[in-house]
C-alpha cells in the first residue's frame, strides 16, 4: 500500500507549491501597497500645493475652469435655504449626522452648491437651527470640490426619495429644478455660522497615508511564512534521516 502518512511522500511538492503561491500573493500585496504609497504621496503633494495657493474669486462658474480641486475660492450670492439637501449619513467626532448642502444663487446668475458643513442628527431639520439660515447677500470662503466616481461602498443616490449619499451637482441641480448649476461645489471653510450650525471646514484634512505600514505588514507575513516553511522542511529532512540511520 502506498505511503500517504505525515511525510507526504505521495505529493512531495504540494506543500512547497502552496507555500510558494502564498509567498507570491503576500509579496505582491506588499508591492501593491508600495505603489499605492507613491500615489498617495503625489496626491497629498498636489492637494497641499492647491491649498497653499491664493484664494480665487469666482464670480461665475466659468471662473473655475482650470482651477485644481481643493483650491481656496470665494463665491458671492444668496442662499436658497428652502432647497437645502442633506447628504450622508456622516460622522464628526464620533457623532452621527449629515452635511447640509445649499444652493447659492450667484450675483452674476447661475447656481453653485455649497456644502455648508456638518449638522448632528437631532438638528437635521432646518427649523431646529433657524439662526444658521442666513438671509441676504453672503460671501462664502471654502474649497473647490469636484465630483468623484461613485465608490463601490457608497450607495447610489436616489433623487426620487431625496436620498443623497454623495454630492452630485448636476443631479442635485436637476432634482431641485435649478438651471445653470455649476459642475463643482464649494466646501465651506471653518468660519462659524450664526447659531453654530452647520459646522464647516471638514474638507480641509489631508487624506490618511498608511500604505507603508500596510506594505511592511504584508512583507512581514511573507517572511514569517517563509521561516515556518523552512523549519518544517528541516524537520521533515531530519525525520527521513532518522529511519535511514536505523536501517
Amino acid at each position: 500500500m502506498p505511503d500517504t502518512g505525515a511525510g507526504g511522500r505521495r505529493h512531495p511538492f504540494l506543500l512547497p507549491m502552496a507555500v510558494s503561491g502564498a509567498l507570491a500573493v503576500l509579496a505582491g500585496l506588499g508591492t501593491w501597497q508600495l505603489d499605492r504609497l507613491q500615489w498617495k504621496r503625489g496626491l497629498i503633494a498636489e492637494r497641499r500645493a492647491a491649498m497653499s495657493a491664493p484664494s480665487a474669486d469666482l464670480r461665475d462658474a466659468a471662473d473655475a475652469r482650470g482651477l485644481p480641486e481643493f483650491r481656496h475660492v470665494r463665491v458671492r450670492g444668496t442662499f436658497r435655504h428652502e432647497s437645502e439637501l442633506l447628504v450622508g449619513p456622516r460622522t464628526r467626532n464620533g457623532a452621527g449626522g449629515w452635511h447640509a448642502v445649499t444652493p447659492l444663487r450667484l450675483e452674476t446668475g447661475g447656481w453653485v452648491l455649497v456644502d455648508r458643513g456638518f449638522v448632528p442628527e437631532d438638528r437635521k431639520r432646518p427649523a431646529t437651527r433657524p439662526d444658521g439660515q442666513v438671509r441676504g447677500a453672503v460671501a462664502i470662503d471654502g474649497l473647490l470640490r469636484r465630483p468623484a466616481p461613485a465608490g463601490a461602498f457608497v450607495p447610489a443616490n436616489d433623487p426620487v426619495r431625496g436620498a443623497w449619499f454623495r454630492i452630485d451637482p448636476p443631479a442635485m441641480g436637476q432634482a431641485l429644478g435649478l438651471g445653470g448649476t455649476a459642475p463643482f461645489w464649494v466646501a465651506a471653510g471653518p468660519a462659524p455660522n450664526p447659531g453654530g450650525l452647520p459646522i464647516g471646514g471638514g474638507d480641509a484634512a489631508m487624506p490618511r497615508n498608511e500604505h507603508l505600514q500596510y506594505a511592511i505588514t504584508w512583507y512581514a507575513l511573507a517572511a514569517v511564512l517563509l521561516a515556518i516553511a523552512m523549519i518544517l522542511r528541516r524537520q521533515q529532512r531530519r525525520g527521513r534521516a532518522g529511519p535511514a540511520r536505523r536501517r
